[in-house]
């Protein structure tokens, strides 16, 4: 059944302007700097707050990163073919086709999409109108560009969710306390960096 839906996804995705595959091609990678830029606007944003608001800040890329440790872990347990390779009669991937051995189950870029949206909701809930988007335009790009089955990226959404949520709620007492700490320093660059001059 997840076939039959990555054929249809695929053949559609064949059939859109130009214009439209190479800005989903871009997006798929280009997503991941924007969520990069979005980290370091949080931590701007948070530098002179409270500190558990500002340690969250500093924690969302720490979080994401955990998270695609873990979807890596999961792939290398999974061990599930790409769908380009796998699927008889799909329609050739506007993309090519990783490699044997780089496993579809679960999706690395919606898991980091997944994560990052939680992360940065979490320290800045207004970003959501434009971060869950993103992430749902990222998970579905990489089904229409042909190197994932849709049920990668669902459960790479809910993976990334998952951890970062997890990580971030484990995390954000002790953090806040080394946001203090730094705040207090003698050096300069790490008083700045934690938004004391």
């Amino acid at each position: 059944m997840d076939a039959d839906l990555y054929r249809e996804i695929t053949d559609a995705a064949h059939d859109t302007p130009t214009w439209l595959q190479h800005l989903a091609e871009i997006w798929t990678e280009a997503g991941l700097l924007l969520y990069g830029v979005l980290f370091v606007a949080a931590w701007w944003r948070r530098r002179r707050s409270e500190p558990g608001a500002f340690a969250i800040a500093v924690l969302a890329p720490l979080a994401t990163a955990v998270a695609y440790v873990c979807s890596e872990l999961l792939k290398s347990a999974v061990d599930e073919e790409r769908p380009c390779r796998a699927v008889a009669d799909a329609t050739a991937p506007l993309v090519d086709c990783p490699p044997h051995g780089d496993w579809s189950f679960p999706s690395n870029h919606a898991t980091i999409a997944g994560a990052a949206t939680v992360a940065l909701a979490l320290t800045w809930r207004g970003i959501l109108w434009l971060t869950a988007p993103m992430a749902l335009l990222m998970a579905f790009s990489r089904v229409f560009v042909g190197v994932h089955y849709p049920h990668d990226t669902v459960a790479g959404l809910a993976l990334g969710t998952l951890v970062a949520f997890t990580f971030v709620r484990l995390t954000a007492r002790p953090a806040a306390r080394v946001a203090e700490a730094m705040r207090g320093s003698a050096a300069g660059p790490v008083r700045w960096f934690a938004g004391r001059s």
